[in-house]
């Protein structure tokens, strides 16, 4: 899933406008809905502040936003659990709500 995908799934998992989200990331009026809507298709990607910023509106890690490098742990994880939502794989013993605040969440580590 690229980012743009990732972005508009937590935009829309927590119910926010294209303009809510660009406005609490700081765009002016004109550009807020613009700004979103550019990275939703992906003709452009946000910088890493953006991304840390729209990852703490949407209370989820970074990683849960960014594109993962399955070079690292971490990276591997998200990797997993994107591949999880593509494909329809399910949870155990515990609410999908529960789960999805613990995969958003993995390691959500503040730098």
């Amino acid at each position: 899933m690229a980012i743009g995908e990732r972005i508009h799934h937590f935009r829309l998992l927590h119910g926010f406008t294209q303009k809510y989200l660009g406005q609490q990331l700081s765009f002016s009026d004109m550009q807020a809905d613009v700004r979103i809507a550019l990275y939703e298709k992906g003709a452009r990607s946000p910088k890493e502040k953006y991304l840390n910023a729209q990852a703490d509106i949407s209370e989820v890690s970074p990683h849960a936003l960014a594109i993962p490098d399955i070079d690292s742990y971490v990276g591997l994880m998200h990797t997993l659990f994107a591949l999880e939502g593509l494909y329809g794989l399910h949870i155990g013993e515990i609410t999908k709500e529960e789960y999805d605040h613990w995969r958003y969440n993995y390691l959500n580590v503040k730098n």
